[in-house]
């Protein structure tokens, strides 16, 4: 254990990174009760007692238009950083996923001789694969989530250990599934559809309208159906209402249960990213959607290796839940994905047989004790 207070800074750039740093901070006070830390993230790390420094929400934005769109914010939000290192001299940075800024960071802390940990590995076995000795060049060790990485980065001679993933043996409702069907008035109702339409004001944008017109198609295919929208932290109700307002159906909006609705859905529409392992965890079938600025998704095309954009598929190595992207994101063909779902019994069992199997790949949990664990070891060297 080191003999001074450590403090270490901790950058994530997104929603979930936010929520897997805070897991991570709470996780290394237990083997370091006396270790600060400061850095960017939002309201998860916050009430870990993470001292942020700066916001990260209003520059949680995917794709190289949307970049674009907000490049100086996102520059005077690297400089901070950047300055920060200089000015408080962490024992350790821990870069928390947002691989090009934080790769950024990391080199520049590297240039200060700090020590970088890079969490939530970058995908370059996905695309840019050349791109791996220039992150092994910039950290001093990574911690990955899935362990097919593991022999990818070992390859390139760059340090690198399985801690799992971070939702593993955490996507538990807090309520049991008929305490939660009573409390959110879904009680006799069927079926219950839910909404994830992202954490990121641009997929909001870009994303729900499509879902909305789902939600009309489903629901006069379904007069019964109800709909509940799992709203993400970092989404306020100012980015959702003009949309939701636009709808003849009523859609109510939770924050801070997802797990809790979950288990209440027979289906759900989501959005790609970590949401999709969320829904994958929690047992429901599901149809993910993904939709970029045209030229971001053109330039992607053009880099990307790997035959699947969801992480259900992309894990189990096969088509088990259906994606729509860009154009084929639409009202009509989510409706109809939806509507199998909920209409073809042995359709629905095998998707559930499917997403159990990547939860065993996921495995059981301790993601974030073990990432807590690897980090005190390079505090303490």
């Amino acid at each position: 254990m080191p003999k001074k207070d450590p403090v270490v800074m901790i950058v994530a750039g997104e929603a979930s990174g936010d929520q897997h740093a805070a897991h991570l901070f709470l996780e290394l006070k237990k083997l370091i009760p006396q270790v600060r830390a400061l850095g960017m993230g939002a309201v998860r790390m916050r009430e870990a007692g993470v001292d942020v420094r700066y916001d990260s929400s209003s520059i949680a934005v995917i794709g190289v238009i949307e970049v674009l769109k907000h490049y100086a914010e996102i520059r005077h939000a690297l400089n901070l950083m950047k300055t920060l290192l200089k000015k408080e001299r962490p024992d350790l940075l821990i870069c928390v996923d947002y691989k090009e800024f934080n790769f950024q960071l990391a080199r520049a802390a590297k240039a200060l001789g700090i020590k970088v940990l890079f969490y939530v590995s970058p995908q370059v076995w996905a695309w840019r694969p050349g791109r791996a000795k220039k992150y092994g060049a910039a950290v001093d060790h990574m911690a990955v989530i899935f362990p097919f990485e593991v022999p990818f980065y070992e390859a390139h001679h760059i340090p690198v250990t399985y801690v799992g993933h971070p939702l593993a043996g955490k996507v538990l409702p807090g309520l049991g599934r008929g305490e939660a069907v009573r409390e959110f008035g879904l009680a006799g109702k069927h079926p219950v559809i839910g909404l994830m339409p992202g954490s990121r004001a641009n997929e909001i944008q870009r994303l729900l309208p499509a879902i909305l017109d789902a939600v009309k198609i489903l629901n006069r295919r379904f007069p019964s159906a109800v709909f509940v929208l799992n709203q993400a932290s970092s989404v306020t109700d100012e980015m959702l209402q003009p949309h939701l307002k636009q709808c003849p159906v009523e859609i109510p909006t939770i924050q801070g249960r997802n797990y809790d609705v979950l288990q209440c859905c027979d289906a759900v529409i989501t959005v790609s990213g970590t949401a999709t392992l969320e829904v994958a965890l929690s047992g429901a079938p599901m149809v993910i959607i993904y939709k970029l600025a045209p030229l971001t998704y053109y330039l992607g095309r053009l880099m990307v290796n790997i035959a699947f954009i969801g992480l259900p598929n992309i894990l189990a190595g096969r088509s088990i839940v259906r994606e729509f992207i860009q154009g084929e994101a639409n009202g009509k063909t989510i409706a109809e994905e939806i509507g199998k779902i909920v209409e073809n019994r042995a359709y629905t069992d095998q998707m559930r047989r499917d997403l159990r199997e990547v939860a065993e790949i996921l495995g059981e949990g301790g993601g974030s004790a073990r990432l807590a664990q690897l980090a005190a070891q390079m505090l303490s060297v």
